[in-house]
Protein backbone atom coordinates (compact mmCIF):
# COMPACT_ATOMS: atom_id res chain seq x y z
CA UNK A 1 0.00 0.00 0.00
CA UNK A 2 1.33 3.42 -0.96
CA UNK A 3 1.40 5.76 2.03
CA UNK A 4 -0.58 8.92 1.39
CA UNK A 5 -1.09 10.67 4.76
CA UNK A 6 1.70 12.63 6.44
CA UNK A 7 1.55 12.62 10.25
CA UNK A 8 2.96 15.85 11.65
CA UNK A 9 3.78 16.20 15.35
CA UNK A 10 3.57 19.86 16.39
CA UNK A 11 5.71 20.27 19.50
CA UNK A 12 5.74 24.06 19.15
CA UNK A 13 7.19 25.50 22.33
CA UNK A 14 6.31 22.57 24.59
CA UNK A 15 10.03 22.36 25.38
CA UNK A 16 9.57 25.68 27.25
CA UNK A 17 13.07 26.77 26.28
CA UNK A 18 14.77 23.59 27.48
CA UNK A 19 17.12 22.44 24.73
CA UNK A 20 17.32 19.01 26.35
CA UNK A 21 13.55 18.68 26.24
CA UNK A 22 13.53 19.80 22.60
CA UNK A 23 15.91 16.95 21.74
CA UNK A 24 13.78 14.50 23.71
CA UNK A 25 10.62 15.68 21.92
CA UNK A 26 12.22 14.82 18.58
CA UNK A 27 12.93 11.28 19.76
CA UNK A 28 9.43 11.04 21.23
CA UNK A 29 7.79 12.15 17.99
CA UNK A 30 9.77 9.56 16.05
CA UNK A 31 8.83 6.83 18.54
CA UNK A 32 5.15 7.82 18.22
CA UNK A 33 5.30 7.26 14.46
CA UNK A 34 5.28 10.87 13.24
CA UNK A 35 6.77 11.62 9.83
CA UNK A 36 7.59 15.22 10.71
CA UNK A 37 8.28 17.02 13.98
CA UNK A 38 7.52 20.73 13.92
CA UNK A 39 8.83 23.52 16.12
CA UNK A 40 8.17 27.27 16.06
CA UNK A 41 11.01 29.65 15.29
CA UNK A 42 10.35 32.81 17.28
CA UNK A 43 12.77 35.73 17.22
CA UNK A 44 11.18 38.11 19.72
CA UNK A 45 12.84 41.31 18.51
CA UNK A 46 11.83 40.58 14.90
CA UNK A 47 8.19 39.63 15.43
CA UNK A 48 6.54 41.37 18.37
CA UNK A 49 6.39 44.61 20.31
CA UNK A 50 7.18 44.28 23.99
CA UNK A 51 3.71 45.50 24.97
CA UNK A 52 1.84 43.14 22.59
CA UNK A 53 -1.04 41.39 24.39
CA UNK A 54 -1.05 37.74 25.35
CA UNK A 55 -3.62 35.28 23.89
CA UNK A 56 -6.64 34.53 26.05
CA UNK A 57 -5.62 30.92 26.56
CA UNK A 58 -2.19 31.76 28.03
CA UNK A 59 -1.57 34.44 30.65
CA UNK A 60 1.66 33.06 32.11
CA UNK A 61 4.05 35.80 30.97
CA UNK A 62 4.35 38.58 28.36
CA UNK A 63 4.73 37.23 24.83
CA UNK A 64 7.98 39.06 24.16
CA UNK A 65 9.51 37.61 27.31
CA UNK A 66 8.16 34.15 26.52
CA UNK A 67 9.54 34.13 22.96
CA UNK A 68 12.88 35.47 24.11
CA UNK A 69 13.14 32.93 26.92
CA UNK A 70 12.12 29.90 24.84
CA UNK A 71 14.09 30.72 21.70
CA UNK A 72 17.19 28.86 20.50
CA UNK A 73 20.45 29.97 18.91
CA UNK A 74 21.39 29.15 15.33
CA UNK A 75 23.77 26.45 16.53
CA UNK A 76 21.04 24.90 18.68
CA UNK A 77 18.63 24.89 15.73
CA UNK A 78 21.29 23.16 13.65
CA UNK A 79 21.70 20.55 16.36
CA UNK A 80 17.94 19.98 16.49
CA UNK A 81 17.93 19.46 12.71
CA UNK A 82 20.84 17.01 13.09
CA UNK A 83 18.94 15.09 15.78
CA UNK A 84 15.95 14.80 13.44
CA UNK A 85 18.21 13.32 10.76
CA UNK A 86 19.56 10.87 13.33
CA UNK A 87 16.05 9.83 14.42
CA UNK A 88 14.80 9.46 10.82
CA UNK A 89 12.15 12.15 11.11
CA UNK A 90 11.85 15.36 9.11
CA UNK A 91 12.64 18.64 10.86
CA UNK A 92 10.14 21.45 10.35
CA UNK A 93 9.60 24.79 12.02
CA UNK A 94 7.14 27.62 11.46
CA UNK A 95 8.82 31.01 10.90
CA UNK A 96 7.18 34.07 12.42
CA UNK A 97 9.45 36.63 10.75
CA UNK A 98 11.62 37.10 7.68
CA UNK A 99 14.64 36.72 9.97
CA UNK A 100 13.29 33.32 11.03
CA UNK A 101 13.07 32.26 7.37
CA UNK A 102 16.69 33.27 6.88
CA UNK A 103 17.69 31.22 9.93
CA UNK A 104 15.76 28.16 8.73
CA UNK A 105 17.29 28.45 5.27
CA UNK A 106 20.72 28.32 6.83
CA UNK A 107 19.73 25.15 8.69
CA UNK A 108 18.53 23.50 5.47
CA UNK A 109 14.80 23.10 6.06
CA UNK A 110 12.99 21.02 3.40
CA UNK A 111 9.60 22.75 3.46
CA UNK A 112 7.71 25.45 5.34
CA UNK A 113 4.64 25.55 7.54
CA UNK A 114 2.85 28.90 7.53
CA UNK A 115 1.15 29.40 10.91
CA UNK A 116 -2.41 30.70 10.97
CA UNK A 117 -1.50 34.11 12.34
CA UNK A 118 0.91 34.84 9.49
CA UNK A 119 -1.42 34.22 6.53
CA UNK A 120 -2.06 37.96 6.06
CA UNK A 121 1.67 38.74 6.35
CA UNK A 122 2.09 38.76 2.57
CA UNK A 123 5.68 40.07 2.67
CA UNK A 124 6.60 37.00 4.72
CA UNK A 125 4.62 34.77 2.34
CA UNK A 126 6.59 36.20 -0.58
CA UNK A 127 9.93 35.49 1.10
CA UNK A 128 8.87 31.90 1.86
CA UNK A 129 7.58 31.46 -1.71
CA UNK A 130 10.91 32.62 -3.11
CA UNK A 131 12.65 29.67 -1.46
CA UNK A 132 10.61 27.53 -3.91
CA UNK A 133 10.11 24.91 -1.21
CA UNK A 134 6.84 23.08 -0.47
CA UNK A 135 4.44 24.92 1.82
CA UNK A 136 1.86 23.81 4.37
CA UNK A 137 -0.52 26.75 4.64
CA UNK A 138 -2.61 26.86 7.81
CA UNK A 139 -5.93 28.69 7.54
CA UNK A 140 -7.00 29.03 11.16
CA UNK A 141 -7.46 32.81 11.42
CA UNK A 142 -8.12 33.81 7.82
CA UNK A 143 -11.19 34.70 5.80
CA UNK A 144 -11.57 33.21 2.34
CA UNK A 145 -10.36 36.47 0.82
CA UNK A 146 -7.25 36.49 3.00
CA UNK A 147 -6.55 32.86 2.21
CA UNK A 148 -7.07 33.54 -1.51
CA UNK A 149 -4.44 36.28 -1.38
CA UNK A 150 -1.94 34.04 0.40
CA UNK A 151 -2.45 31.20 -2.09
CA UNK A 152 -2.04 33.62 -5.02
CA UNK A 153 1.17 34.97 -3.49
CA UNK A 154 2.66 31.48 -3.53
CA UNK A 155 1.22 30.56 -6.93
CA UNK A 156 3.05 33.44 -8.56
CA UNK A 157 6.20 31.40 -7.92
CA UNK A 158 5.12 27.77 -7.43
CA UNK A 159 2.11 25.59 -6.80
CA UNK A 160 3.54 23.12 -4.27
CA UNK A 161 1.04 24.08 -1.57
CA UNK A 162 -1.08 22.06 0.86
CA UNK A 163 -3.90 23.98 2.51
CA UNK A 164 -4.59 22.93 6.09
CA UNK A 165 -8.00 23.56 7.58
CA UNK A 166 -7.51 24.84 11.10
CA UNK A 167 -9.63 26.52 13.72
CA UNK A 168 -7.52 28.65 16.07
CA UNK A 169 -9.48 27.67 19.13
CA UNK A 170 -7.63 26.01 22.03
CA UNK A 171 -8.98 23.45 22.50
CA UNK A 172 -11.23 23.28 19.45
CA UNK A 173 -14.78 22.00 19.94
CA UNK A 174 -16.08 19.35 17.56
CA UNK A 175 -18.66 21.67 16.06
CA UNK A 176 -15.92 24.11 15.01
CA UNK A 177 -13.50 21.66 13.36
CA UNK A 178 -14.81 22.70 9.94
CA UNK A 179 -14.06 19.76 7.70
CA UNK A 180 -16.50 21.27 5.23
CA UNK A 181 -13.97 24.07 4.83
CA UNK A 182 -11.22 21.52 4.14
CA UNK A 183 -13.31 20.02 1.36
CA UNK A 184 -14.24 23.43 -0.03
CA UNK A 185 -10.58 24.46 -0.06
CA UNK A 186 -9.71 21.36 -2.10
CA UNK A 187 -12.35 22.31 -4.68
CA UNK A 188 -11.59 26.04 -4.57
CA UNK A 189 -7.83 25.80 -5.07
CA UNK A 190 -7.45 22.37 -6.70
CA UNK A 191 -4.68 21.69 -4.19
CA UNK A 192 -3.98 18.96 -1.61
CA UNK A 193 -5.60 19.63 1.76
CA UNK A 194 -5.19 18.51 5.34
CA UNK A 195 -6.16 19.27 8.92
CA UNK A 196 -4.28 21.07 11.66
CA UNK A 197 -6.38 19.78 14.53
CA UNK A 198 -6.73 21.44 17.93
CA UNK A 199 -9.22 19.00 19.44
CA UNK A 200 -7.87 16.77 22.21
CA UNK A 201 -9.01 13.47 20.69
CA UNK A 202 -8.31 11.65 17.44
CA UNK A 203 -11.84 11.63 16.03
CA UNK A 204 -11.45 14.72 13.83
CA UNK A 205 -8.17 13.46 12.42
CA UNK A 206 -9.68 10.11 11.50
CA UNK A 207 -12.66 11.77 9.83
CA UNK A 208 -10.39 14.14 7.89
CA UNK A 209 -8.34 11.22 6.55
CA UNK A 210 -11.52 9.45 5.44
CA UNK A 211 -12.51 12.66 3.61
CA UNK A 212 -9.20 12.93 1.76
CA UNK A 213 -6.74 14.78 4.00
CA UNK A 214 -3.12 14.27 2.94
CA UNK A 215 -1.62 15.84 6.08
CA UNK A 216 -2.67 15.62 9.72
CA UNK A 217 -1.05 17.95 12.24
CA UNK A 218 -1.58 17.40 15.96
CA UNK A 219 0.16 18.91 18.97
CA UNK A 220 2.33 16.49 20.97
CA UNK A 221 3.54 16.86 24.56
CA UNK A 222 5.12 14.75 27.27
CA UNK A 223 2.19 15.63 29.52
CA UNK A 224 -0.75 18.04 29.42
CA UNK A 225 0.31 19.17 32.91
CA UNK A 226 3.41 20.92 31.55
CA UNK A 227 3.72 24.73 31.63
CA UNK A 228 3.16 26.80 28.50
CA UNK A 229 0.60 27.74 25.89
CA UNK A 230 0.67 24.46 23.93
CA UNK A 231 0.95 21.57 26.36
CA UNK A 232 -2.58 21.49 27.76
CA UNK A 233 -4.05 21.42 24.24
CA UNK A 234 -1.80 18.59 23.01
CA UNK A 235 -1.95 14.82 22.73
CA UNK A 236 0.12 12.76 25.12
CA UNK A 237 2.45 10.09 23.64
CA UNK A 238 0.07 7.12 23.83
CA UNK A 239 -2.72 9.17 22.25
CA UNK A 240 -0.52 10.36 19.39
CA UNK A 241 0.72 6.81 18.76
CA UNK A 242 -2.87 5.58 18.63
CA UNK A 243 -3.70 8.34 16.14
CA UNK A 244 -0.89 7.25 13.82
CA UNK A 245 -1.96 3.60 14.07
CA UNK A 246 -5.55 4.58 13.33
CA UNK A 247 -4.57 6.66 10.31
CA UNK A 248 -2.50 3.79 8.90
CA UNK A 249 -5.51 1.49 9.38
CA UNK A 250 -7.80 3.96 7.61
CA UNK A 251 -5.31 4.23 4.74
CA UNK A 252 -5.36 0.45 4.33
CA UNK A 253 -9.16 0.35 4.48
CA UNK A 254 -9.56 3.12 1.91
CA UNK A 255 -6.98 1.76 -0.53
CA UNK A 256 -7.98 -1.93 -0.41
CA UNK A 257 -10.57 -3.07 -2.94
CA UNK A 258 -12.45 -6.28 -2.19
CA UNK A 259 -14.16 -8.60 -4.71
CA UNK A 260 -17.54 -9.45 -3.21
CA UNK A 261 -17.85 -12.89 -4.85
CA UNK A 262 -14.24 -13.84 -4.21
CA UNK A 263 -14.42 -13.02 -0.50
CA UNK A 264 -17.75 -14.85 -0.16
CA UNK A 265 -16.31 -17.93 -1.83
CA UNK A 266 -13.46 -17.92 0.69
CA UNK A 267 -16.01 -18.30 3.49
CA UNK A 268 -17.16 -21.80 2.61
CA UNK A 269 -16.64 -23.34 6.05
CA UNK A 270 -18.06 -20.39 7.97
CA UNK A 271 -21.07 -20.22 5.66
CA UNK A 272 -21.86 -23.84 6.47
CA UNK A 273 -21.87 -22.94 10.17
CA UNK A 274 -24.13 -19.89 9.91
CA UNK A 275 -26.46 -20.48 6.96
CA UNK A 276 -29.65 -22.55 7.00
CA UNK A 277 -30.67 -25.82 5.35
CA UNK A 278 -34.13 -27.30 4.72
CA UNK A 279 -35.10 -29.69 7.54
CA UNK A 280 -38.08 -31.85 8.48
CA UNK A 281 -40.09 -30.51 11.42
CA UNK A 282 -42.37 -33.58 11.52
CA UNK A 283 -41.94 -37.24 10.61
CA UNK A 284 -42.47 -37.53 6.84
CA UNK A 285 -43.40 -41.09 5.76
CA UNK A 286 -42.25 -42.44 2.39
CA UNK A 287 -44.47 -41.31 -0.48
CA UNK A 288 -45.73 -38.18 1.32
CA UNK A 289 -46.54 -35.06 -0.72
CA UNK A 290 -44.38 -32.44 0.99
CA UNK A 291 -46.03 -29.16 2.10
CA UNK A 292 -44.83 -26.05 3.89
CA UNK A 293 -46.14 -27.32 7.21
CA UNK A 294 -43.65 -30.21 7.11
CA UNK A 295 -40.40 -28.31 6.65
CA UNK A 296 -38.36 -25.64 8.37
CA UNK A 297 -34.96 -23.94 8.05
CA UNK A 298 -32.16 -24.62 10.52
CA UNK A 299 -28.38 -24.64 10.85
CA UNK A 300 -26.04 -25.98 9.61
CA UNK A 301 -25.89 -25.03 5.95
CA UNK A 302 -24.61 -28.39 4.80
CA UNK A 303 -27.91 -29.63 3.38
CA UNK A 304 -30.22 -28.26 0.70
CA UNK A 305 -30.00 -24.44 1.05
CA UNK A 306 -33.12 -22.61 2.25
CA UNK A 307 -32.99 -20.66 -1.01
CA UNK A 308 -33.72 -23.92 -2.91
CA UNK A 309 -37.09 -24.52 -1.26
CA UNK A 310 -38.72 -25.15 -4.67
CA UNK A 311 -36.71 -28.38 -5.01
CA UNK A 312 -38.54 -29.83 -1.98
CA UNK A 313 -42.06 -28.29 -1.85
CA UNK A 314 -44.65 -30.11 -3.88
CA UNK A 315 -42.45 -33.20 -4.28
CA UNK A 316 -42.86 -36.71 -2.83
CA UNK A 317 -40.58 -38.29 -0.27
CA UNK A 318 -38.68 -41.33 -1.60
CA UNK A 319 -38.20 -42.75 1.89
CA UNK A 320 -39.12 -42.18 5.51
CA UNK A 321 -37.69 -38.91 6.81
CA UNK A 322 -37.55 -38.59 10.58
CA UNK A 323 -38.41 -35.35 12.36
CA UNK A 324 -35.65 -32.73 12.74
CA UNK A 325 -33.33 -34.06 10.07
CA UNK A 326 -31.56 -32.37 7.18
CA UNK A 327 -33.47 -33.20 3.99
CA UNK A 328 -31.20 -34.39 1.20
CA UNK A 329 -31.71 -34.73 -2.56
CA UNK A 330 -31.76 -38.47 -2.06
CA UNK A 331 -34.88 -38.06 0.15
CA UNK A 332 -36.94 -36.39 -2.61
CA UNK A 333 -38.42 -37.65 -5.89
CA UNK A 334 -36.97 -35.77 -8.90
CA UNK A 335 -34.97 -33.44 -6.70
Amino acid sequence: MKKRVTNLAEVGSVHDGSFGNALKLIKLAAECGADIVKFQTHIAEAETLKEAPMPSFFKGEPRYVYFERTGFSLEQWKELKSECDKQGIEFLSSPFSIEAVELLEEIGIKQYKVPSGEVTNLPLMKVIAETRKPVLLSSGMSTWQELDEAVKTFQKIHNNITVLQCTSEYPCSYDNVGLNIMQEAKERYQLPVGLSDHTITNYSAFTAVALGASVIEKHLTFSRKMYGSDAKHSLEPYEFSEMVKGIHAIETILSSKVDKDEIANRMGNIKEVFQKSIVSIVDIPKGTFITEEMIGFKKPGTGIPASKIETVLGKFSKRDILKDRLISKEDIENA
